[in-house]
């Protein structure tokens, strides 16, 4: 397992200098796995710069990382069941006391802003997601529209409210970027590359590598597709998914679908991977591709698997959709192509196949870009400064309380 290392940055260090720890504490009840955004990519980064991480969820199993301890909660099954855990998980956060807390869940809102009001907690909520239109589209047709007004509100409130608002990327962060004085801050997903070392000479038992939802939104059926139109080639080429279902009915689904093109000896559903074990999953194949439809999610947010792949030294065949044009148009380690076009995935993928040379430079040049621009490093380095700045902004109030009574 990879170690993240790192000298205690100065900023922290000053911050030290006022004799108070700093804490971090990241909460959520809807996510009974380790999110590697929040894991490998925010908490790791703090506790090795030296900030005490608290990590508050209903993760059954939990790695050992110093700096990081793990409190779990009774894991519930639904929202009902996690709403109606709010008030205790209240109790247990504000027993923690914690310099900052740190969530994502948006049914979480009411908690973040109850430390906020009642206890005078400093809070930071992440919206990393278009968590409105995400929450409608999840939900029965006729509650749509306000379940996604009313979470529209309550970002809108936590903007006035919170210290901080985060978010992965600059289009999801325009729709609260003018809302009250939090600060603002884009942290985006690249690798942390203590989980993506530089790639070694391996056997590539795959052709391509997809990972991400499985699903018709994720472009999964139109890779099909244009894996059906590639059977011409000497050497019909190999995929390997992996990823997740929304449930066992779209698992059937594209099973179905894969029987119905012919391709069952072709293609290999891995399911989840660990994020510890990503990089070596993803460096069984040749291709990395990101094939995903013009939803509104997928509008607005970068994909995280077009990083990982360059962090792999793969190239990438992309869909060319807003967020990841600026990253991929120009780079020189990739192909794009229209949204929802099959015969243009498959004539790109053909091309990276004839001509291996091509495709290994493209692949080092992702790699490259990775190493100097678009990993962790800079990401976890903004979120520090952001947690010193609210630190000392305690500090200076606890102050001034404590010199009030003899003004």
């Amino acid at each position: 397992m990879a170690t993240q290392t790192a000298t205690l940055p100065s900023p922290l260090a000053a911050a030290k200098n006022g004799g108070d720890e700093i804490t971090f504490c990241h909460f959520t009840t809807a996510h009974s796995q380790l999110k590697s955004r929040t894991l490998h990519r925010i908490c790791l980064p703090l506790a090795a710069a030296g900030i005490q991480i608290r990590y508050v969820s209903p993760a059954r199993e939990t790695p050992a990382f110093e700096g990081i301890e793990f409190i779990r909660i009774p894991e519930s099954r639904n929202r009902i069941g996690r709403v109606a855990r709010s008030v205790p998980l209240l109790r247990e956060l504000a027993r923690l006391d914690a310099t900052i807390y740190h969530f994502q869940d948006p049914e979480l809102l009411p908690v973040g802003l109850a430390l906020r009001a009642f206890y005078r907690k400093h809070v930071i909520y992440d919206a990393y997601e278009d968590f409105p239109s995400m929450a409608s589209a999840s939900l029965p047709r006729v509650v749509r529209p306000l379940a996604a007004r009313t979470i529209k509100l309550a970002e809108k409130l936590a903007a006035h409210s919170f210290d901080a608002i985060t978010t992965a990327d600059p289009f999801t962060l325009r729709r609260l970027a003018r809302a009250g004085r939090s600060r603002k801050l884009v942290f985006y997903n690249f690798p942390n590359l203590d989980f993506f070392p530089p790639p070694r000479p391996m056997q590539k038992p795959f052709d391509i590598v997809y990972r991400g939802g499985l699903s018709d939104r994720a472009g999964t059926f139109t890779l099909l597709d244009a894996l059906h139109r590639l059977k011409w080639l000497p050497r019909p080429p190999r995929l390997l998914l992996i990823g997740y279902f929304d449930n066992s009915e779209a698992r059937r689904t594209l099973e179905e679908r894969i029987r119905a093109l012919e391709l069952r000896d072709q293609v290999e559903i891995l399911g989840r991977v660990e994020h510890e074990a990503m990089a070596e999953a993803l460096s069984r194949a040749r291709i990395g591709v990101c094939p995903l439809e013009a939803v509104p999610k997928f509008l607005l947010n970068i994909p995280v698997k077009v990083f990982e792949y360059w962090a792999c030294g793969l190239p990438v065949v992309a869909t060319d959709l807003p967020p990841i044009r600026p990253f991929l148009r120009h780079s020189q380690a990739g192909l794009l192509h229209a949204p929802g076009d099959a015969e243009g995935l498959a004539r790109s993928i053909a091309w990276l196949l004839e001509s291996p040379a091509a495709a290994q430079r493209m692949g080092e040049r992702g790699r490259e870009l990775v190493e100097s621009r678009f990993n962790n490093e800079c990401e976890s380095s903004k979120l520090l400064r952001l947690c010193v700045q609210i630190a000392r902004r305690q500090r200076a109030f606890k102050n001034q309380e404590a010199l009030a009574p003899n003004a």
